[in-house]
């Protein structure tokens, strides 16, 4: 059986969206520059041409043996509600995962398969069953927590998380949505497996006890 995981950029504040989230924004004003030294990256643009650094490896390791992946509604789209079932998320025809992906929410939808192997399930009776049925579609692979914030919180307060990633940018938000609130009384205890400092930002992986 795979780990539970998940990686996820903050600000030096603790920030994992800036303040105002909408259609047009996301990830609230200022999440983009969370990103930033992403963006550069060859491994990031699909193809080939770019940047190659110490984020490289770090970038190539979130994807290498992930068997399906575990979102909140908020992270599929900006709807609320019953289903606008046009909406089909932000990723276009071919989004970028690559394997079933369990997305929890109040409202029922039928599943929605896309290009390139990604078909989201749409899950109405919690975190549990989500994580049961991502692990049945997983196998022996790890399973991806793939945001946003509140589903990572809901996970980590449950102690349903393995490990996760942190990567760092140099920013202060000072408003948003902060990524380790709402843990509950007996918070999780961690343990620092590695640090990788790299241009923009630094990544730091931590092991759940």
């Amino acid at each position: 059986m795979g780990k539970v995981t998940f990686h996820i950029a903050v600000s030096l504040d603790g920030y994992a969206a800036g303040p105002d989230q909408n259609l047009d924004d996301p990830i609230g004003k200022g999440g983009m520059r969370l990103h930033e030294w992403l963006f550069p990256l060859a491994v990031f643009s699909g193809t080939g041409e770019g940047e190659v650094n110490e984020s490289t490896p770090v970038v190539q390791a979130w994807t290498a043996n992930i068997g399906a992946h575990i979102m909140g509604r908020n992270m599929f789209g900006p709807g609320r509600g019953e289903w606008d079932e046009s909406w089909t998320g932000w990723w276009g025809e071919d989004p970028p995962y690559h394997t079933p992906v369990f997305v929890l929410t109040h409202h029922e939808r039928e599943p929605l398969t896309m290009k390139g192997g990604t078909t989201f399930h749409f899950l109405t009776d919690g975190i549990e069953s989500a994580l049961a049925q991502a692990r049945q579609a997983a196998g022996d692979k790890d399973i991806l927590i793939a945001g946003g914030a509140s589903t990572i919180q809901q996970y980590l307060a449950a102690g349903l998380v393995d490990e996760f990633e942190l990567s760092v940018a140099p920013v202060l938000l000072g408003r948003g949505e902060r990524l380790l609130d709402n843990l509950g009384a007996s918070l999780p205890e961690v343990e620092q497996v590695r640090a990788v400092g790299a241009p923009g930002v630094t990544h730091l992986l931590y092991r759940v006890r």
